[in-house]
């Protein structure tokens, strides 16, 4: 009976340490998912979106407020997407209707986990709520109206996106989703937001659209990068100067559509990105610069790097075939802090009066691109079938080689001040010409040097007239 007894207390004993145990690891996961370092950020639908450990933020564009450089001052911030309104199922289409979204860090139209889905002449509208986080709306799409992300497949065709409020980007393609859109009506008024976008590898097909952003670019990428392909439609920026037409950081090519500035520099290439336009019509306005700097450049189409460490360190490109581009304030082109390539194929230039043609140059580093006195541009500039009027100015930290070829006829003096570039060369070749409008420096000189016409001018080559 003893031997009994002793077994039945030693049972009890073990279930209440048991049940003990048990209460115990609940309070404990409790607590671990009320902990704000724990690696799941919740959603408002109770979902739990994973985070990566071992992920590194993709490269990309930095994003400032209105008033700042296009690129910003750069930051970091850990993924957040926020939720949708309207989350499309796969295979789904949606006809007609008004898809509305009135809540902080929502879309209104959303596709996620790679869905396929379809919209047809839907009016999309976010004209409430805020993004918690700029960065994350840059980056991620965080409370943009439309959002793909996960490899999702999105087709829009005509209707309308209207967005509103602060963080709230038109239509966005982010983390391998691909966006085909066309025949959209699209209008970005909210702060530190622009039209269509893609960034963390999104890819982005947009044909015959009318975008209008009043506060970042009409077309623009962010960090991570992707592919946007534009054909068509117009495309108007107005209300600072940090709201070009184009700002890229990805890949980023533009034919038979209008690009407009208003209030801002054309087209901004960051970093190791490309820009392309074929047979456009681009005009950039830049009133003023970016908050009180008033040594900082005015320009109609900078190429740069911000060293903000968004933008992967390479070689921006800017290519132009046919079409027009006109500088209405500013020089034409600006390249500092990296190395570059600018290639021009009969592009009809307009200049603004009393300015460069192309400046490559240091700045003074105050807003983070490089260090002062090592922060000159390196271009290669290439002029083919081209006719070009205007000076060129490489300053003692920067290096130019220019090429005309294919018939091209360049009008315009080069470092007229006397400064000796690090590296300005010049190659003409049996097709082109030069000449002459002032007195000019440069380090090199090789081709048809029989078709440059000094007109009345002295050309020093690396110190030494030329005869």
């Amino acid at each position: 009976m003893n031997v009994l007894k002793f077994s039945t207390l030693m049972i009890f004993l073990v279930l209440l340490v048991f049940a003990s145990g048990c209460v115990d690891t609940q309070d404990d996961q409790t607590a671990s998912d009320s902990d704000p370092t724990d690696v799941s950020d919740s959603q408002d639908d109770g979902s739990a979106v994973e985070m990566d450990g071992n992920m590194t933020p993709p490269d990309g564009m930095p994003d400032g407020e209105m008033g700042t450089p296009p690129g910003g001052e750069g930051g970091s911030t850990s993924v957040d997407t926020g939720t949708g309104a309207y989350v499309l199922a796969d295979g789904e289409e949606l006809t007609e209707g008004t898809y509305t979204s009135t809540n902080d860090d929502e879309n209104a139209i959303r596709a996620e986990d790679e869905v396929t889905a379809t919209l047809t002449d839907v009016s999309v509208e976010k004209t409430d709520g805020s993004a918690s986080s700029s960065d994350a709306s840059s980056f991620y799409g965080l409370n943009s109206a439309i959002l793909a992300l996960d490899n999702s497949v999105l087709y829009i065709n005509g209707g309308t996106v209207t967005a509103t409020t602060e963080g709230s980007n038109g239509v966005f393609a982010y983390d391998g989703a691909t966006i085909y859109i066309e025949d959209t009506e699209i209008s970005v008024t909210g702060g530190n937001a622009g039209g269509i976008e893609v960034a963390g590898g999104g890819t982005m097909y947009a044909t015959n659209l009318n975008v209008f952003s009043a506060v970042k670019a009409a077309i623009r990428s962010d960090r991570g990068g992707g592919t946007m392909v534009v054909d068509g439609g117009t495309y108007t920026t107005s209300g600072s100067s940090g709201a070009p037409a184009i700002y890229s950081t990805a890949d980023v090519t533009v034919s038979n559509a209008t690009l407009t500035a208003e209030t801002s520099e054309a087209v901004v290439v960051e970093g190791l990105n490309s820009v392309t336009i074929n047979n456009c019509d681009v005009s950039g306005n830049m009133e003023g610069v970016y908050g009180d700097e008033g040594s900082e450049n005015i320009h109609n189409v900078m190429l740069y790097q911000s060293m903000s460490g968004d933008a992967e360190v390479g070689t921006s490109s800017f290519t132009m075939t046919g079409g027009s581009l006109v500088s209405n304030n500013g020089d034409m082109f600006y390249v500092t802090n990296t190395e570059s390539v600018i290639t021009l194929n009969n592009v009809d230039l307009t200049l603004a009066d009393d300015t460069y043609l192309i400046v490559i140059a240091g700045n003074d580093g105050s807003r983070g691109w490089g260090t002062e006195g090592s922060n000159g541009g390196v271009c290669e500039v290439d002029f083919n079938e081209q006719t070009a009027t205007g000076d060129i100015m490489v300053d003692s930290i920067s290096e130019m080689t220019l090429t005309l070829s294919d018939g091209t006829s360049y009008t315009g003096a080069m470092n007229t001040d006397g400064t000796a570039a690090s590296a300005l060369s010049v190659s003409i070749d049996d097709t082109s010409t030069w000449t002459l409008t002032g007195d000019s420096y440069v380090t090199e000189l090789s081709g048809s040097t029989d078709n440059i016409d000094l007109n009345g001018y002295t050309l020093y080559v690396d110190g030494v007239a030329f005869e």
